[in-house]
């Protein structure tokens, strides 16, 4: 894969983000590429794989309701609270 100017602006665009040097953007990205290229010149003929997602699911808690203090515990920190919500100074004259 052959990573140049062009590539780099379009990975701009499509990450609505800007590179300043967009000329070591391509060495560091050509430079990963190559490396995940080695990887495919493993031979993992006959090895199985070691984990899978699939195989091996997170064990889920059940789903139970309970109550919690978490909001008065956090409100306990504000400067100001009233009413379970945080009173700040306003910001917008209107």
């Amino acid at each position: 894969m052959k990573i140049d100017k062009s590539l780099i602006q379009r990975l701009e665009n499509l990450a609505m983000i800007e590179i300043e040097d967009k000329d070591k953007m391509a060495k560091d990205l050509a430079e990963i590429v190559e490396f995940v290229e080695l990887l495919n010149e493993l031979d993992t003929e006959g090895i199985e794989a070691t984990f899978s997602p699939l195989n091996n699911p997170t064990p889920l808690r059940d789903d139970e309701p309970k109550r919690s203090d978490v909001i008065k515990e956090i409100l306990a920190n504000a400067p100001k609270s009233k009413d379970g919500y945080f009173i700040v100074p306003k910001i917008i004259e209107g």
